[in-house]
């Protein structure tokens, strides 16, 4: 197994830990080598792979979603907080509502102010500068766009992992047939 591994993955750190899967050129010189010993073997270790990388897939799938509900939180919440730097100079309050409950708003006047209060999680708000607060939101959606930008690449060159996988698979398959078929000849 130990050489299938070797043969079929290395550890890439480019894509997050994704072992490479490579294809198989000669089957009759892969086939040969001691571990090797039944195409049942190899096809089982391979669908193995197989499925390792589409566990991989339903977890960068998951991370991509997350942070695509991520990013309008943070965009609207760093809006807020630059048009809160547009108004720290003024003097006169600002009137708004805001959301309570599903269709239950709320009217305010917020007085000009030169902090913000961000929540960094479920039960933790911290109070910020406005410019750090903005600093802060700018660099996490950053963080979060180049997140979405990575997963999807890692996505991508996992489609291909496993891909090549089924080929692997296939080409033993048929290697094996092709086999069976030489010593029903002979």
């Amino acid at each position: 197994m130990a050489a299938l591994e070797a043969s079929v993955s290395e550890i890439s750190k480019p894509h997050g830990g994704i072992p490479e899967a490579h294809f198989l050129e000669d089957v009759d010189t892969f086939m040969k080598k001691p571990e090797n010993s039944s195409a049942e073997g190899v096809i089982k270790r391979l669908d193995e792979q197989h499925q390792k990388y589409k566990f991989w897939e339903v977890n960068l799938l998951q991370r991509k979603k997350r942070l695509r509900l991520q990013m309008p939180d943070i965009i609207s919440t760093l809006e807020m907080v630059q048009f809160l730097k547009t108004q720290k100079s003024s003097s006169t309050p600002l009137s708004t509502q805001f959301l309570l409950n599903e269709n239950v708003y709320a009217s305010a006047e917020i007085t000009p102010t030169q902090t913000a209060y961000l929540w960094l999680g479920a039960n933790v708000m911290l109070e910020y500068t406005i410019d750090d607060a903005e600093k802060l939101l700018s660099k996490n959606l950053e963080a979060a766009q180049e997140g979405l930008k990575t997963t999807s690449n890692d996505l991508d060159f996992l489609r291909d992992q496993y891909t090549t996988t089924e080929v692997n698979m296939a080409r033993v398959y048929n290697w094996d047939v092709q086999r069976r078929k030489k010593e029903g000849k002979s």
